[in-house]
């Protein structure tokens, strides 16, 4: 469907199609066996492997369109497909293949005295939508993450990759026709009419049953505000990186360096670094590090001293997820002044602190209540594939259902499976 000539009423039939589809989908994936569905995924791999130059094809009409209209740095570098991370793709698949099926697994088993036996079993969510911008692999991650989880999905991406997104989409329906499961367990929304994302806010609930954002803090705030079903999703990723006066200096350095500058435009990025007031050595160390490397540095007084190419903080920088080449610094009380930095500004995404004290070290994973916590590793690791789970939708700092990486366990929920002997309750 065009978008530009799509009328009212074609979009709403477009949309209700597509979520009775995937409602229909959805019951029939919900007892697909596991090899079936691991099929689908070897299957959609080899697809992507098979079908490279036609992504890349599509890729770079997308960048072309995304340069003429002048799209920042950081969203080229999401948009930005290449040979390795197609192969990531592809990888990121094989690798959620291999994760044990959770459907049908007995969480926890219990029985009354009544002899009633109780299970609490895991079940799939249903139908998600997911709706997202500039990164193309969002399609193929989340594709095979709500497979193997057993759910459908109704993608929506954004206007700056559709080409991209339409070629890697067609891989995957690629992958279920080869396991016999149906196409409409992944569908792409084929319209970039932007009225199609109020729709699914608003509109879908008969279909859909959570939505997962993933782009700009404008569009998971519009999500989060007018979305009439449950959202797993997170705002922004102001993460922290704090350097503790007992901190190693080259290890300081060289994570404070990869937290901020190996992709700046992730939301696993260092938008801060704090410094302990004891920690001079590892203070010029790591503000030099940072500008040597091309970072812009704004720092508060005793940054400032650092260096004559610091520039000054304002109150809004420890507040700005910059997501480019540029790092706020400040100089705190300790692990008690990073923590209470981190809750005053911090988005509750990921933080890190640096040491070779274990008891500070613990103070301060205990302290900051973020959705990941790190002690001497870099922010950058806050991805679903580094923590073993094959891929993620997203991080989530949301506080219920799931929590930092989504990815297969985090998309099901559970249901109460009770076998009785014909017990009845007594009057």
């Amino acid at each position: 469907m065009n978008a530009v000539n799509a009328s009212s009423a074609d979009l709403e039939s477009l949309l209700r199609s597509i979520g009775r589809a995937a409602r229909s989908a959805a019951a029939d994936l919900a007892q697909a066996p596991a090899a079936t569905k691991n099929s689908a995924l070897q299957n959609m791999a080899a697809a992507i492997r098979a079908r490279s130059g036609a992504i890349l094809t599509a890729n770079a009409q997308d960048l072309q369109q995304a340069r003429q209209r002048n799209l920042s740095a950081a969203l080229l570098d999401r948009l930005l497909l290449n040979e390795a991370r197609i192969e990531a793709m592809a990888q990121g698949i094989e690798a959620v293949c291999a994760i044990p099926d959770p459907i049908g697994v007995v969480i926890a088993a219990w029985q009354r005295p009544n002899g009633m036996l109780i299970q609490r079993v895991r079940v799939p969510l249903g139908v998600i939508g997911i709706i997202y911008e500039s990164r193309p692999n969002v399609t193929a991650d989340a594709g095979a993450l709500c497979l193997k989880s057993g759910n459908a999905v109704i993608l929506r991406g954004g206007s700056e990759s559709t080409a991209s997104n339409a070629a890697i989409h067609a891989c995957l329906a690629e992958g279920l026709r080869a396991a016999g499961l149906p196409e409409d367990a992944i569908q792409l929304v084929p319209t970039s009419d932007r009225a199609a994302v109020g729709y699914m806010l608003a509109s879908m609930t008969d279909y859909i049953d959570v939505l997962v954002p993933r782009g700009g803090k404008s569009l998971v705030a519009r999500v989060q505000q007018e979305a009439r079903v449950p959202v797993i999703g997170h705002l922004e990723g102001n993460c922290h990186v704090y350097v503790d006066r007992d901190a190693d200096v080259d290890m300081a350095c060289s994570i404070v360096k990869n937290a901020k500058l190996r992709r700046t435009g992730v939301c696993g990025a260092a938008e801060t670094v704090l410094i302990d007031r004891a920690a001079g050595r590892q203070l010029n160390a790591v503000i030099r590090t940072l500008l040597d490397a091309g970072c812009e540095v704004r720092g508060d007084e005793m940054v400032q001293r650092v260096d004559a190419r610091v520039r000054p903080a304002s109150e809004l920088d420890w507040q700005t997820e910059y997501l480019d080449a540029i790092i706020a610094a400040k100089v705190v009380d300790g692990v008690a002044g990073a923590i209470e930095h981190i809750e005053r500004y911090g988005s509750a995404h990921t933080d890190c602190i640096v040491t070779a004290n274990s008891a500070s070290a613990e103070r301060f994973l205990a302290g900051v209540d973020s959705a990941i916590v790190l002690h001497n590793a870099s922010t950058q690791f806050a991805d679903g594939g580094e923590f073993g789970m094959g891929a993620e939708i997203g991080i989530s700092t949301d506080k219920f259902h799931a929590r930092g990486p989504v990815g297969v366990e985090q998309l099901t929920s559970y249901k109460y499976v009770v076998r009785g002997t014909g017990q009845v309750r007594p009057d």
